[in-house]
């Protein structure tokens, strides 16, 4: 009877020992098909309030709250949502998205335009960017070509309240390669990539 406790833990052992290994998926500084060199920095708050024409201060970026967690999620069928707990980003989407939003519309706007909010004091902003992200993850309908999909509406607000806010909302399909984790991750960061570049030229 002594060895029955024994046999027990030399289970659970060899099924941990089973675990598969926790992969972490990162999505990439750089915008695919540009270049890697470093963005300018910012210049001061007091050079960029004399061209405050042109600042745009970003604002809140909402994720949906099923993004929101480590695992890399996949849909399936009409309303399944699969997690592999070995696959998992290596940063929060909720932190990840605002960062490389802000760095893109940099690289188009021009790093000494584009600031978070809140400001710094002494310098205002000509346009408030607000952003929904409402779907971003890969077509379970999609077939033998794999598409990522994002959903986005962005808000623009005129912070002297003389201009009424101007809504947008626009759908991104961008190829998931061959459908592998590794793919749909290129994919997301391509997409947002597009997504910068539709808030920039309006």
């Amino acid at each position: 009877m002594k060895a029955v406790p024994v046999l027990i833990g030399l289970s659970l052992l060899a099924a941990c020992g089973s675990s598969p290994q926790v992969q972490y998926y990162q999505l990439r500084a750089e915008p695919p098909g540009t270049s890697s060199s470093p963005i300018a920095a910012p210049v001061s708050a007091d050079s960029a309030a004399s061209a405050s024409a042109g600042i745009w201060a970003l604002g809140p970026v909402q994720i949906p709250e099923y993004l929101d967690r480590d695992a890399i999620v996949r849909p399936s069928g009409q309303a399944i949502l699969r997690l592999t707990p070995s696959e998992r980003w290596a940063e929060p989407l909720r932190d990840a998205i605002p960062r490389l939003l802000l760095q893109d519309l940099a690289r188009l706007h021009g790093s000494a335009r584009i600031w978070r909010l809140p400001l710094p004091p002494g310098l205002s902003a000509e346009r408030q960017l607000r952003v929904d992200i409402q779907r971003l993850d890969a077509d379970a309908d999609a077939g033998p070509r794999p598409l990522l999909v994002l959903q986005a509406r962005w808000t623009w607000l005129d912070p002297s309240g003389r201009h009424p806010p101007q809504v947008r909302e626009q759908r991104f399909e961008v190829p998931a390669g061959d459908g592998s984790t590794d793919a749909l991750v290129a994919a997301h960061r391509a997409a947002l990539w597009a997504l910068a570049q539709a808030i920039a030229a309006h």
